[in-house]
């Protein structure tokens, strides 16, 4: 499988998680996301016609960004064959003209969806963000 189909791969399942659990849709939505970069290590090759098994989790989640970490797998064969990610970009679309990160952040439905896809200790962290992010809110209201 040549290299580039990798960064197919990751963008594929990034957008396939998007739709099917976030229900997002970038005609309908006044957010998308933007790929801001990519990457990918190798360590083994899938010959073609093979298939591939694809595994994503995320490795980071901010205000307006998170960042997707994937396993691409040989089906068959346990041992992980390349390790990429990528970051997408939460921006505004207005009308289909994406301008600048939204103020509002990732929106909350997606948000809760990608935290399913964190480690139990990334997962922590960011709740404990979230907590300490809500009370200085709560704090300077007063």
């Amino acid at each position: 499988m040549n290299n580039p189909l990798y960064g197919v791969l990751c963008d594929s399942i990034a957008n396939q998680f998007l739709i099917e659990r976030c229900g997002y849709g970038m005609n309908k939505s006044p957010h998308s996301a933007i790929i801001a970069n990519t990457y990918f290590d190798y360590f083994g090759s899938v010959e073609y016609p093979g298939m591939v098994d694809v595994g994503l989790r995320v490795a980071r989640l901010g205000t307006t960004s998170v960042v997707y970490e994937v396993g691409v797998f040989k089906r068959g064969d346990d041992a992980v064959k390349a390790v990429g990610g990528s970051m997408h970009v939460w921006v505004v679309n207005e009308g289909g003209v994406l301008g600048r990160p939204a103020k509002e952040g990732i929106p909350e439905r997606v948000r809760r969806e990608y935290e399913t896809l964190m480690e139990g200790e990334e997962r922590e962290k960011q709740q404990q963000q979230q907590q300490k992010q809500k009370q200085k809110g709560e704090g300077a209201k007063l």
